[in-house]
């Protein structure tokens, strides 16, 4: 065998390795393969080993997990004449329904490309309508704007927008220094105001304590006034129930006698309470009208005992 034998038996060795490596594909879970043979679709083949026709059938891949774009930061002019630098993120994936993937290889160029140039015009059309404020305030209806916007544009696609992110919308530096200014400053005063009302708020927790407390102190001079006046009722009365017991004594006891009980009232009222004796005649009419507990005894004398105390008052 000479050695263009030898060399035409490699090439041919050669090209049948190939063709066995171009007869099977293997797809991973991540993604789907769209069989194409002499240019046309076929079928589409899911995860796995799949065989094919070397030089007659092509595999595309398409891969079906989320994905992420960034449409890179742009300047746009909002509707108060100020350039602001605005970046968003879309997450999108393509369905793994078999018209879905034809329609992500067949009906776009390239969906990647392509959604994040629509993205960037979408932002530019909605921020265009805000103010700065507004944009800062409303990223929400931005997101969502943008989000609808672009499911509707692309649902001949294949794909599905999952959602949009707006990242940033910064305003110029000189604008962005003055906005410093006015959050600091309003940050001051809602301090200044927060300190006014705590201020306001002890005083009038001070106010409260010192009204409960004249509350207090007027509660207990009229229970004291109160205590005061029932005490000098009872003891008016105990002096009218007193008075009652004299009266009825002397109408009782002194019936013609009214000097002789002024004169006793006289002597009580000059010495007291204290151990004083009241001499009577025997047989006089008049009654001892105190109570041992004033420390009046009577004692009754006999005539002649009288006499010598007569006799004895004369000589002094």
């Amino acid at each position: 065998m000479d050695i263009l034998d030898t060399l035409i038996i490699f090439i041919i060795a050669v090209a049948i390795l190939a063709a066995l490596y171009k007869s099977f594909v293997i797809i991973r879970p991540t993604s789907r393969g769209l069989v194409e043979r002499l240019g046309r679709y076929n079928r589409l083949v899911g995860q796995g080993f799949h065989p094919v026709i070397p030089l007659v059938e092509k595999v595309v891949r398409v891969n079906i997990t989320e994905q992420l774009v960034t449409a890179e930061p742009q300047q746009i002019i909002t509707k108060d004449k100020l350039n602001a630098t605005v970046d968003a993120q879309i997450y999108f994936k393509v369905k793994d329904d078999e018209e879905s993937i034809k329609a992500s290889q067949y009906n776009v160029f390239n969906y990647t490309i392509q959604i994040v140039q629509l993205a960037r015009t979408t932002l530019r059309n909605i921020i265009g309508t805000l103010t700065l404020t507004e944009a800062n305030s409303q990223r929400d209806r931005i997101n969502l704007e943008l989000m609808n916007t672009l499911a509707t544009e692309t649902k001949n696609w294949g794909i599905n927008v999952v959602r949009t992110e707006l990242k940033e919308i910064d305003p110029p530096k000189d604008v962005q220094q003055t906005m410093n200014e006015v959050v600091k400053a309003e940050n001051t005063k809602i301090a200044a105001i927060d300190f006014a009302t705590a201020r306001e708020t002890e005083a009038d927790g001070m106010r409260r304590a010192a009204i409960k407390k004249a509350e207090g102190e007027r509660a207990a001079a009229i229970l004291s006034a109160e205590g005061e006046r029932q005490a000098k009722i009872l003891k008016a009365e105990g002096d009218a129930q007193a008075i009652k017991l004299v009266n009825q004594a002397a109408q009782q006891y002194f019936v013609g006698a009214a000097q002789d009980l002024r004169k006793i009232q006289a002597a009580e009222t000059s010495f007291g309470s204290g151990t004083m004796k009241l001499v009577v005649p025997e047989g006089a009419p008049l009654v001892n009208v105190f109570s041992e507990a004033a420390g009046v005894t009577p004692v009754i004398l006999k005539p002649e005992m009288l006499e010598k105390k007569k006799s004895e008052d004369k000589n002094v």
